[in-house]
């Protein structure tokens, strides 16, 4: 079995595990994810599919052939090799557990 995400209008609106002929008799656009990829990389070694599993409300982008979840924050961008957000900076890396605060554009201690 495979996982596979119902497309409409671009947007994942349903994920189901089937067989390849059940989607086939279905109605819609379908198209097959990976649970076990993600940015770009299957975390099993194998080929990654899709650069990320689809979740409900992603992006299926066509010309990229990939998965993105919706945009957490107007400022972050979309990284074009692994389809996943980014801040605009790096979150610290000191151990302290850091949330994003959209207003100031930078990360803040919990």
């Amino acid at each position: 079995m495979s996982h596979f995400a119902k497309i409409e209008n671009d947007k994942v609106v349903w994920v189901v595990v089937a067989e390849q002929d059940f989607i086939d008799r279905q109605p819609g656009e379908w198209v097959q994810t990976s649970y076990n990829t993600y940015g770009g990389v299957h975390t099993m070694g194998k080929t990654p599919l899709r650069k990320n599993f689809a979740g409900f409300n992603y992006t299926y982008d066509r010309v990229r052939d990939a998965f993105y979840s919706p945009q957490p924050y107007p400022s972050w961008l979309l990284n074009e090799t692994t389809c996943e957000w980014n801040a605009p900076t790096s979150m610290p890396d000191d151990g302290k557990g850091y949330i994003w605060d959209e207003e100031n554009t930078s990360w803040k201690i919990e």
